[in-house]
Formats: C-alpha cells, structure tokens, sequence
C-alpha cells in the first residue's frame, strides 16, 4: 500500500510538471518566434515477482509473469521546432524567416545567441538590434536620416540584403546581408528566454548561410513569425492533465485508507 501511495505521486508529480509546461506555451500565446514545449516521460524500474518463461512445472512455463511498475518520471521537456503562423505588421524591420534558420545575435558577453524572433530595431548608433538591444550579428547599420516608416526608406530583399533610399538615388544602396544560421537538431539548443537560444553539445555547431541557398529559408519583410501552438490544444492538455492529476490522488487516498484500515486490524 505504502507503494502504491509512492507510484501514485510520481504520477501527481509528472502531471504538475505537464501543467507547468503547458502554462508556460499559453503564457507565450503572443511572443513572436516562441517555440512550443512538450513533456514528455518514462516509465521508472520494476519489481519483477515472476519472470516471463519462468518454469511453472517440469514441462509447462509462465507465458507472461509478473511485473509491479513503480510508477513514471519527467524524461525530458522537448521544443518543439515546426514553423509558426506569420503575422504582417507592416514594420520594415520586422523579418520573419520562412522555412529553416535562425537569425545570429551577440550578446553583451561576447558569445552568441540565436532566435527565431525577428523584432528588430534601431539602437543609438543606427545598428539593427533585438527588443532587448542585443546586436545582429554580423552587424548591419542603417545610415543616419533614413526613414523606418513603413514602405520607404529600408527595404529587405528574401534573401537578407539590406537596402537603403540615400540622397533620392534612384537605386538602393546595399548596407548589409542579414545571415541565417540553422543546426542539425535544433530541438537540443538551450533556451536562454528573451526569445533567444545557445550552442549545446546536442545541437551540433551552426552552420552560416545565406536565405535562399542551399536549403535556409526566405526571408519576409514587415511579417513576424507567431507561436506554433494551437490555444484549444494547450487548453485540452491542461484538462487532460487535470483529469489525471485527480485520478492520481484519488489513488493516494484510496490507499490511505486501505493502510489504514489495515492498522485497525490488529486494535
């Protein structure tokens, strides 16, 4: 009895971890390039009390036997990364990437980051950043006096290049090639929040390119990428969870009293 009360918690435990995960995709309904997580678990070791195809008699064998699992723990809690909704924003500094990639951002500690987030802006010095001011790398600056309204002034081509209207010339002036990094498994790279991600040994070093070659996707001016989760899904995890959270308890109460019935006996 005291067991069951054991697997019935690991249980409890592995669906508030579910819920916790599934929390935190509804929380990020609304954060650009945001990648969707899922729990996934194992079942953990059991007590073999008969072995499969042990004898049961000179001539005959137990067909199945007898095994009491322990109950179940958190394997690991994957991202899951399949592309996003795009939403137009009609911001000429919003990118969304179409199809494989990541865009390369330095972080103030000199190593690099990597996300899907494309809400880039200005700093003081007229550097392509994030939200939070962290540079894309390899940096792009957009000359002083150009228009960021929409449809004017900064154009960026499917393919990175970044194009700016100087002094009403009648052609663009190229400033800079936005680049596209993508990895082997990119569901191993470490999430850093901010929308960014690092470098992990399951990841695979990064691989450099540019948009539109050699299978890196395009890149969409004046759009952003949008969570790729369903709401209704997440919302029909989380009963799911619910429902099992309770079954567990339900089990860790059912055993109690069981224990406790059977302490009464001996009074």
């Amino acid at each position: 009895m005291l067991e069951a009360m054991h697997v019935a918690a690991t249980g409890m435990q592995a669906q508030e971890t579910r819920i916790q995960v599934l929390a935190n995709n509804l929380a990020n309904a609304d954060t650009p390039g945001f990648k969707v997580s899922r729990a996934r678990f194992q079942d953990l070791l059991y007590v073999e009390e008969r072995l499969p195809g042990s004898q049961s008699s000179q001539i005959s064998f137990v067909p199945t036997g007898t095994s009491i699992g322990l109950g179940t723990r958190t394997a690991s809690v994957d991202k899951i990364m399949t592309e996003g909704n795009l939403e137009q924003t009609n911001n000429p500094l919003d990118v969304a990437i179409q199809g494989d990639g990541f865009l390369q951002i330095l972080l103030p500690n000199g190593t690099l980051a990597y996300t899907r987030d494309g809400s880039l802006r200005l700093n003081q010095n007229g550097q392509l950043v994030t939200l939070d001011g962290y540079l894309l790398t390899p940096a792009i600056t957009i000359p002083q006096g150009t228009s960021t309204l929409a449809n004017s002034g900064v154009t960026i081509a499917p393919g990175g290049q970044v194009s700016v209207q100087l002094n009403n010339q009648p052609v663009p002036t190229q400033v800079g090639q936005i680049q596209l990094v993508r990895f082997l498994n990119p569901s191993g790279l470490q999430p850093l929040g901010q929308n960014l991600y690092q470098q992990s040994e399951t990841s695979g070093p990064p691989q450099i390119g540019i948009a539109g070659e050699n299978g890196f996707g395009t890149i969409l001016q004046g759009y952003l990428e949008m969570p790729n989760e369903s709401v209704v899904q997440e919302m029909v995890g989380l009963i799911e969870a619910q429902q099992a959270y309770e079954a567990g308890s339900k089990a860790v109460q059912m055993s109690d009293q069981m224990y406790s019935t059977a302490n009464n006996l001996v009074r």
